[in-house]
């Protein structure tokens, strides 16, 4: 895995004060993709030990309520994503929100690993076409943001209540 950027503190990518992970790599390519630069799988620079805890480390601020990860594609990484998520909720049990161009009936096993340890999850690609700069934290009509823990709770899909 590879990533461009952390933000220690982030207000833009969901609810609250949080730390951000962009990775790098996507296949999707969305036309008008706001973060482009982070398509290549070769950007950035590798995911080590040592970014892992720097992040870990921002994430155990009692100020942030939760990591946010998005890129590039959370969902086409290896298993350093599924690691990453699973201690984010062992060691500091704060929100996960992750954005993927993958709809969440689409996921194949390994992607449902990875977001069973995520609590909101904004799916859909972005289309260009239905870009809608109102929408809060998604940016096209077809994009949804799942409630994880509800819809593992209900049995169906949930989305997330946006009055919160």
């Amino acid at each position: 895995m590879r990533y461009a950027q952390i933000r220690k503190y982030d207000v833009a990518n969901g609810v609250g004060i949080r730390s951000t992970l962009f990775v790098t790599g996507c296949r999707f390519h969305c036309k008008g993709c706001f973060n482009e630069e982070y398509q290549d799988f070769s950007a950035g620079q590798p995911w080590s030990e040592q970014a892992e805890e720097e992040f870990l480390t921002y994430l155990k601020n009692e100020n942030i309520v939760g990591a946010s990860i998005l890129g590039g594609e959370p969902l086409q990484q290896d298993e350093d994503m599924l690691h990453l998520v699973r201690r984010i909720k062992q060691e500091t049990g704060k929100t996960i929100w992750m954005w993927t161009g993958y709809r969440y009936e689409d996921l194949n096993p390994f992607q449902k690993e990875i977001i069973q340890y995520v609590d909101v999850l904004v799916d859909g690609q972005f289309v260009l076409e239905l870009r809608n700069l109102k929408l809060k934290f998604r940016g096209s009509e077809n994009q949804r943001i799942i409630d994880l823990n509800q819809t593992r709770k209900q049995g169906k899909l949930v989305l997330w209540d946006s009055s919160c």
